[in-house]
């Protein structure tokens, strides 16, 4: 068990918009260590239902332990909100009053020695969020032709030096496979421009690339939120938090295709930021954006 929980991000702006009441049925497609879930479950109760979702099992035996005050009105569920219309089916649960999906990694993920998520600490290239998925980086990064890793760092990192990385991987792994995530993010030290100025480390672009990719997230996240949407009451809201542009502007294209065929109405114009002093306490809702949009029309 944490000593300390993940805290979640905005979730005085996330209560707000979603304004859960007792009896209420709510998904969350991204329960991680129970944070915002808690604060719902707490408004809905004492014969409401949340719908907890999860590709990390460490996270929901944490979660588990940390919401057990709730047994009666949770559902716990191991699988990627992809599949959300399966899981809904599976629980009978038909409509919902909201959506909540929090796409960041928790710090249970970040700071695990054994996932790979970070450069700060020395740790196998793993990356996945749902360990029994078996693609690693490892595979990605020791398999992949020079194009393809270009191409990842391009599309999913945005960073400018991708080809140049993914020469130097070609390279290195030539004499030895490249194993460790300090072993990676040294590797593309070397060849990436790095200024004390800089507010990221030269190596935080690739490793979001590479982890975007493993997991499938851009690809999940298109068809969670398309799911999402159908299974919104009349007037029930649905919010995302995203913590980088690619997730950010995926949620933006959905939201507006959705918006422009008269399905949802869009709340938030632009996305809400944390506040700054959220962010003093908070440092990693730094760079959380939240997107909000309301079902409206006839429903079937």
């Amino acid at each position: 068990m944490q000593s300390t929980y993940h805290k979640p991000v905005m979730s005085r702006e996330v209560l707000t918009y979603l304004r859960p009441k007792p009896g209420q049925v709510f998904v969350d497609c991204t329960i991680g260590c129970g944070g915002h879930a808690e604060q719902i479950l707490k408004a809905i109760k004492p014969n409401g239902r949340l719908i907890g979702i999860d590709q990390d099992l460490e996270a929901l035996k944490i979660c588990e332990q940390r919401l057990g005050n709730y047994k009666t009105n949770l559902i716990l569920v191991h699988d990627n909100f992809e599949n959300l219309d399966n899981i809904l089916s599976r629980h009978a649960v038909k409509m919902v009053n909201g959506i909540l999906f929090d796409l960041g990694l928790s710090s249970l993920q970040i700071e695990s020695k054994a996932r790979g998520f970070s450069f700060q600490r020395n740790a196998p290239l793993d990356m996945r969020m749902d360990q029994t998925r078996k693609i690693t980086a490892f595979d990605l990064i020791n398999n992949l032709t020079e194009d393809e890793i270009a191409k990842i760092i391009k599309n999913f990192g945005e960073e400018r030096w991708g080809r140049r990385i993914a020469k130097e991987i070609v390279k290195e792994r030539k004499k030895i496979p490249i194993v460790t995530t300090l072993q990676f993010a040294n590797l593309i030290l070397k060849v990436v421009p790095f200024s004390s100025k800089s507010k990221i480390h030269p190596a935080t672009r690739t490793f979001q690339a590479f982890r975007i990719v493993v997991n499938r997230e851009i690809e999940a996240l298109e068809q969670g939120l398309e799911k999402a949407i159908e299974f919104l009451k009349h007037s029930a809201r649905i919010c995302v938090i995203s913590f980088h542009s690619i997730e950010d502007r995926t949620v933006k294209k959905i939201y507006r295709r959705k918006a422009h065929h008269h399905k949802i109405k869009i709340l938030t114009k632009k996305p809400l930021l944390a506040t700054e002093q959220e962010v003093l306490e908070n440092p990693r809702s730094r760079s959380a954006k939240l997107r909000v949009a309301e079902r409206n029309g006839e429903l079937k």
